[in-house]
């Protein structure tokens, strides 16, 4: 698959008239990236004028905008945006929440991506171990309060390590996988963790990543084709029946959609 984009204007910020995509290294000053409504109105702008954009074009503005103060998260369903960034930016840092709950399987995607792409991988943990959850929290947590077992052992994680090395961040969201992600931008402002949000497949179908896997050889998950389109934890991820909503099985009969890393 191709993913052909327009030639792009510039955006016009607070730093000046600069080409989208014309910079090599980071724009970003340590004094703008310290300052929410310069970050904020960059985001905006760059939401505007990067919307017709390729996936690859979104991801050069970010990479050059942000240097080596932006990363990918990856749940490693798939490879996709890992072969996407990398190829734009070799070296990038993929940050992995190890939750303790994974499926080999999603362990073994981790271990594959890591030997297969130039990437570096960033393995972050919760600050406590299951078993402390366990003890402290008590045991299954995750089918008690699952919004707490997410915060603790996902957003927490996250939150700690973005706010530590990173300006923004690269997700692979899509607006066709939930009515909450309908209206996600290209790009976009976390006003909670004060950061650059950037999504560069946000227009993909799930028939488009279909397509691009099959035609670049993208690393999947094996779950992926045993039922399971939408992979988290293994204690709250369930089979999918054929024609059902890719995210059903996650949390099911619950009534929560999102563990928080999006919200």
């Amino acid at each position: 698959m191709t993913d052909n984009g327009r030639t792009l204007g510039p955006i016009a910020s607070q730093a000046g008239e600069r080409s989208i995509l014309s910079s090599p290294r980071a724009i970003v000053s340590d004094r703008h990236r310290k300052d929410p409504q310069y970050m904020r109105s960059l985001a905006e702008s760059a939401a505007k004028e990067l919307e017709d954009a390729s996936a690859q074009e979104i991801i050069r503005w970010a990479t050059d905008t942000f240097g080596d103060r932006i990363c990918i998260t990856s749940s490693m369903t798939d490879a996709v945006l890992i072969h996407l960034a990398s190829s734009v930016r070799p070296g990038i840092d993929v940050v992995f929440l190890d939750t303790g709950y994974h499926f080999p399987e999603t362990v073994g995607t981790r271990d594959a991506v890591e030997a297969v792409y130039p990437i570096t991988l960033v393995n972050v943990t919760p600050s406590r171990t299951v078993a402390e959850q366990d003890a402290e929290l008590g045991p299954r947590l995750y089918g008690r309060n699952p919004d707490l077992c997410c915060y603790l052992r996902k957003v927490e994680p996250l939150e700690r390590t973005m706010r530590n090395n990173y300006d923004a961040w690269i997700s692979g969201l899509r607006r066709d996988e939930t009515l909450a992600r309908r209206n996600a931008p290209v790009v976009d402002w976390d006003s909670r963790r004060r950061m650059v949000k950037v999504n560069p497949i946000a227009k993909w179908t799930a028939a488009q990543v279909d397509e691009y896997i099959a035609a670049e050889g993208v690393l999947v998950n094996p779950l992926v084709y045993d039922g399971y389109p939408s992979i988290g934890c293994r204690t709250c991820t369930a089979r999918v029946e054929p024609g059902a909503d890719p995210r059903s099985g996650r949390w099911a009969g619950t009534g929560k959609t999102e563990c928080g890393l999006h919200a």
